[in-house]
């Protein structure tokens, strides 16, 4: 089972960095949170390594510590850069205008309430359906239409160009 839990870590670290960092605004908090859980599901790898697909299970492990009470202090502060992306990621050819939108969409997500930050990254980073957002948050589709269409909302309202807002 240690070689399986290893071969995970290989293969997903990188995609966990990279959702971890989305949902956070912050590399450092991200590797925090990878770190603690990767941990935690050590611990538990007879069971979680025993699943059709653990990845899931470990992601929403992710999304449940970000979302968790002992986060939020340390989550207030949210960098706006999109540095901690980039160095988890090869960069590609990319104009300048494109990294403003980017920071500029970051600094509006960044300050969405935690569970319409996390809907939206689902959405939209990960690329889930609704009833896959509502089973990583715990909630029910509903409530993930409800967070994204607020959070949508309120993203419309603070950037009024094109380029910025979600479609």
């Amino acid at each position: 089972m240690r070689d399986d839990y290893d071969r995970f870590v290989t293969d997903r670290l990188d995609r966990l960095l990279r959702y971890a960092t989305a949902l956070t605004c912050d590399k450092y908090l991200a590797q925090d949170i990878v770190q603690d859980v990767l941990l935690r599901a050590r611990q538990k790898w007879d069971r979680i390594g025993g699943l059709d697909a653990p990845y899931p299970y470990v992601k929403r492990m992710v999304t449940n510590d970000y979302l968790s009470w002992r986060r939020r202090r340390a989550a207030r502060e949210v960098s706006a850069t999109h540095a901690g992306l980039d160095a988890l990621a090869p960069v590609v050819a990319d104009p300048a205008d494109r990294h403003a939108e980017r920071d500029a969409m970051r600094a509006r997500i960044a300050v969405l309430p935690r569970k319409q930050r996390a809907a939206i990254v689902l959405r939209y980073y990960e690329d889930s359906s609704d009833a896959e957002i509502a089973r990583v948050l715990g909630c029910s589709e509903g409530t993930v239409r409800s967070h994204i269409s607020r959070a949508l909302r309120k993203l419309r309202i603070n950037g009024t160009t094109r380029a910025e807002v979600l479609r």
